[in-house]
């Protein structure tokens, strides 16, 4: 494991517990107890962690985040994690980004912290909480109906203002996706608001972990001809690895050793 996917480890598992402990985490990664306080120092140096006797907690514990998103961030979170490092590999500094209120697409924020002078338009409260930490990031939270279970905004004035915008990248997830519809949302309003995200912006890249493969949802928001790329994790079955390939769409699976192109 590297130092960077070492350290957002330790950034999820503190998400997760309200201390860490130097010894249990060195335990649980395999390493030495060094290396884990020479991560936290790390962590500490940025503003992420405050350092406590024995261990450490964030400095600014999540918030926002209510127990529904809290539960679905919990769900496949080692796919979710590896979909987000790859994928912050196709940002660079002073990228215009869109990033919607997935918890896949919290995961992704998280692995953003080392970039720099990004300009973020968001739907998510906590995406736009994380990626605020950076004073050098502008980041445009949008206006809206607030959806509580989501953690996000939309409605018309989302829609209005993302209509008005031009977006280089965008990276969206979904509730479910099959070659036939793409990708689907079972909340009709957060499939507008994609809609209108499809619009707007130059590359969409999904990123959907192999949990929400073959399921339909209510609503439809991205062809598979819209998607620039489709970001999966391992877990994903060849029958499906088939598919894409025989769709023609730009496939990367993720792991956390390595990633496969299919393209």
């Amino acid at each position: 494991m590297t130092t960077q996917k070492r350290q957002l480890y330790i950034l999820d598992t503190l998400r997760k517990e309200a201390c860490l402990r130097v010894t249990e985490m060195a335990d649980k990664l395999g390493v030495s107890e060094s290396t884990i306080r020479n991560d936290l120092n790390a962590l500490e140096n940025e503003g992420r962690v405050k350092r406590v006797h024995g261990g450490a907690v964030l400095s600014e514990p999540l918030q926002v985040g209510n127990n529904s998103f809290k539960s679905r961030y919990a769900k496949n979170l080692d796919a979710k994690r590896a979909i987000a490092v790859k994928a912050a590999q196709f940002v660079e500094n002073g990228d215009s980004i869109l990033i919607d209120a997935s918890t896949t697409g919290y995961c992704f924020a998280c692995e953003l912290s080392k970039h720099e002078e990004l300009r973020v338009i968001t739907n998510g409260f906590e995406v736009a909480q994380e990626l605020a930490r950076n004073p050098s990031n502008n980041v445009i939270l949008i206006g809206g109906a607030v959806n509580y279970n989501t953690s996000s905004v939309t409605g018309l004035l989302s829609e209005q203002i993302i209509k008005d915008l031009y977006v280089q990248k965008a990276f969206l997830s979904c509730s479910g996706f099959t070659i036939e519809r793409g990708m689907t949302e079972l909340q009709i309003n957060e499939a507008q608001l994609k809609r209108k995200v499809m619009e707007s912006c130059q590359k969409i890249y999904a990123l959907i972990d192999s949990s929400k493969f073959g399921k339909e949802d209510l609503t439809p928001f991205s062809s598979i001809e819209e998607i620039h790329k489709l970001l999966t994790d391992e877990r994903i079955s060849p029958t499906w690895i088939e598919k894409l390939e025989q769709s023609g769409i730009k496939t990367i699976i993720c792991s956390n050793e390595a990633d496969n192109h299919y393209e």
